[in-house]
């Protein structure tokens, strides 16, 4: 017993259950829901604090380890592909589901909550995201009357790409900043790792906050609406990413038991970037994808690969905005939609949010933006279903592509099978953090 108690994915089901019951109770206690946001607000906080730093000295130390890898731009084409791929058939599934529910037929949402959004989507704009404003990717907004700085992940990649690739034309003169880079790298992984083992009392406090904030109440009117959303996520992540492993021959409860962590964090989270790292560790750790593969596909993934809030959500969204305009969609508006899915997520990197994916979706088919304002009440509840599909899916697509390529370390995948999580213990002594950075032996899985 007590060693299920330790298992990772065991604590984090705690959590939600935790989570959920005292949401309930924070329902009636307010100085509970405070402290239940300030907790959860704060986990998220500190996870996000780590991802800059994860990033660079990720990417850039991969881009060395490449050397290694002979098949290293067919991992990136393969990689972008699949991403494709799966947003393709995300989309799709979404439209026919749809179709089938006619989301806001007969909807009683009042014509007044619609508004033109604070921010829109454009393919101009992905461009201008993509390039770096400054050497740190850094950005500054005015919040609550004061500057807080940002930085933009899509031009951090950028910029962290550009270093390591112009590291290796330098030849050894850049050896001591590669070996540099590859220790920060250890370091901040060690930090990562202490903030990640806190994840089960995030989770509870986000999801108690959740329960508090929301309950059913923001539901209301738009209820067929929050059920075709999750209906259509249902699919994706229980139907279509099933079919996938298993046409890959990849177990398939074997890879949702090794991504609970991930999945969970992203429904209560509400944030992919803030959930990168857990993703990371666990598709090495867990899944038996070579670091040197990783630190490309989960970084790119959590900034572009987004099949929850750039497939599904704009598909149905859009329908529904349709039907309550009283906008008789064509085969060629479906067509636009699922161009739009599988380039636009892309678009959507340099911001923040489904809004914006929604924004380019609704422009591009000549709807009314304004119809974005009568989905707002709904935004957090769908958020996070929307994220957790996310977050899955690029777990999913690096698996996939490991397991192609014949580089899926199985007896990483077998450590796994037999109770070792990549949370078990932390990764201080020098062949355990070895381990996070050096690639993995290309085994076939």
């Amino acid at each position: 017993m007590g060693k299920k108690l330790g298992n990772f994915g065991v604590q984090i089901t705690i959590g939600l259950i935790a989570g959920i019951i005292l949401g309930l109770i924070a329902r009636n206690i307010g100085w509970l829901g405070g402290t239940l946001s300030w907790l959860g607000d704060t986990y998220v906080q500190l996870l996000k604090v780590m991802i800059a730093p994860l990033i660079f000295t990720a990417v850039v130390t991969s881009i060395a380890n490449l050397r290694q890898v002979t098949n290293a731009a067919r991992l990136a084409a393969h990689t972008l592909i699949w991403f494709a791929v799966t947003a393709f058939l995300a989309v799709s599934s979404a439209i026919i589901l749809g179709i089938l529910i006619q989301p806001g037929v007969g909807a009683g949402v009042d014509a007044s909550a619609a508004q033109e959004p604070a921010t829109t989507g454009s393919w101009l704009g992905f461009l201008n995201s993509v390039i770096p404003s400054n050497i740190l990717g850094l950005g500054a907004k005015l919040k609550n009357g004061s500057v807080a700085l940002d930085f933009n992940a899509l031009q951090l990649i950028v910029i962290s790409m550009a270093i390591g690739i112009a590291a290796l034309k330098a030849g050894k003169a850049a050896d001591p900043f590669l070996r540099f880079t590859e220790s920060l790298l250890k370091i901040v992984q060690v930090v990562l790792w202490w903030i990640i083992r806190l994840a089960p009392i995030g989770t509870a406090a986000l999801l108690g906050n959740a329960v508090a904030a929301y309950g059913w109440e923001a539901i209301g009117s738009l209820a067929s609406f929050v059920l075709a959303i999750y209906l259509g996520l249902a699919v994706v992540i229980f139907g279509i990413y099933p079919a996938i492993l298993a046409y890959h021959r990849i177990p398939v409860l074997g890879f949702f038991r090794r991504v609970w962590p991930v999945t969970s964090l992203g429904f209560v989270t509400r944030s992919s970037m803030g959930v990168m790292p857990v993703n990371q560790r666990v598709a090495e750790q867990s899944m038996g994808v070579p670091p040197a593969y990783a630190s490309f596909a989960l970084p790119l993934g959590a900034t572009t690969k987004m099949d929850g809030c750039a497939a599904v959500f704009p598909a149905i969204a859009a329908i529904f905005v349709a039907n309550f305009y009283h906008v008789d969609l064509t085969i060629t508006h479906y067509l636009l939609i699922i161009l739009v899915s599988v380039f636009g997520s892309a678009a959507t990197a340099g911001t923040t949010g489904a809004t914006v994916m929604l924004t380019l979706t609704l422009s591009t088919l000549g709807l009314p933006l304004s119809g974005v304002g009568l989905l707002l009440a709904v935004e957090p509840i769908i958020d996070m279903g929307r994220t957790a599909v996310n977050v899955t899916g690029q777990n999913l697509v690096a698996v996939i592509v490991a397991k192609r390529e014949g580089i899926l370390d199985q007896d990483v995948w077998d450590a796994a099978e037999h109770g070792h999580s990549a949370f078990d213990e932390a990764p201080t002594g020098a062949e355990a953090v070895d381990k996070l950075v050096a690639p993995q032996p290309a085994t076939a899985g």
